[in-house]
């Protein structure tokens, strides 16, 4: 049987992640950000199933050889996941491994459904690596700021960009403020791009950044990845770049700024149906 755990009880997953796992698994199992945790023994949990509370995906946690856990998993997906999934629009499972291992596990376990698979790269920066020189100029129109509660309560500022996409991360706004660091790009009184900490744990945080379909193009990215990984610099906060490997533009930010490759990773994914 798989067992959901209660949010006081994630701390039992700890020695199930590994240091150079999923930061988001560990912000989660920390209580730091939000997310559901699946496990195979309550007490004493080997092998679990963390949903991340963005349903942005799912981590693989533990040992993958626990046939008591892996055997129940397409039951669980069929009669679980998939009632959940329907109540926040969710229709397609997308999974990862806390360690490569997981892999061929996830490939055998998930076979006959309609799988398929990206590469994930992992990037991160020392501060002697920081590129001080790639700040873009400033654009025409545009303004950088950063993100705070004043912008939030101002009435001139157009923030839903912002509001979606922080609540999607953490339990409140107000949470993200004691914590987390962001900057956002302005165009007529309108948030048209943000970079921000999306999980965190320890001195570690992820970071989230996007840019309006028709502001790309500008370096306005750049632009506040710049402010950002320098506010962590100073802070002495190391920031995580996580993107797609077929992400091209979010790559030629990360290197641009100063962050290295340190590790590529494997996602999968099927439709929940």
């Amino acid at each position: 049987m798989i067992i959901e755990l209660d949010k006081n009880e994630f701390i039992k997953c700890s020695s199930l992640l590994p240091s150079d796992g999923q930061m988001e698994a560990k912000a989660i199992a920390a209580g730091v950000n939000p997310g559901r945790i699946f496990v195979d023994d309550q007490q004493s949990p080997t092998t679990g199933l963390i949903w991340l509370g963005n349903n942005d995906g799912f981590i693989f946690i533990g040992d993958e050889t626990n046939d008591k856990f892996t055997n129940q998993l397409n039951d669980f997906v069929d009669k679980f996941i998939l009632i959940e999934a329907k109540k926040v629009g969710l229709e397609w499972f997308e999974g990862i491994g806390i360690h490569g291992k997981w892999d061929p596990m996830i490939e055998r376990v998930f076979a006959y459904r309609e799988l398929n698979s990206w590469k994930q790269r992992v990037y991160t920066i020392a501060a002697e690596c920081f590129n001080k020189d790639t700040l873009p100029h400033n654009f025409e129109g545009y303004q950088t700021k950063r993100i705070s509660k004043q912008l939030f309560d101002s009435e001139e500022i157009n923030t839903n960009l912002l509001d979606t996409h922080i609540d999607e991360y953490w339990p409140t706004i107000q949470d993200f403020f004691d914590k987390g660091i962001g900057y956002c790009s302005i165009y007529n009184n309108v948030v048209v791009a943000y970079c921000f900490s999306s999980f965190i744990f320890e001195n570690v945080h992820c970071i989230d950044i996007k840019t309006a379909e028709n502001h790309r193009g500008k370096k306005i990215a750049q632009n506040l990845a710049y402010f950002y990984v320098k506010e962590c610099i100073q802070r002495e906060i190391t920031p995580y770049w996580d993107c797609m490997e077929q992400n091209k533009p979010s790559i030629a930010v990360a290197e641009n700024i100063g962050f290295t490759h340190t590790r590529t990773y494997t996602g999968y994914e099927f439709p929940l149906k």
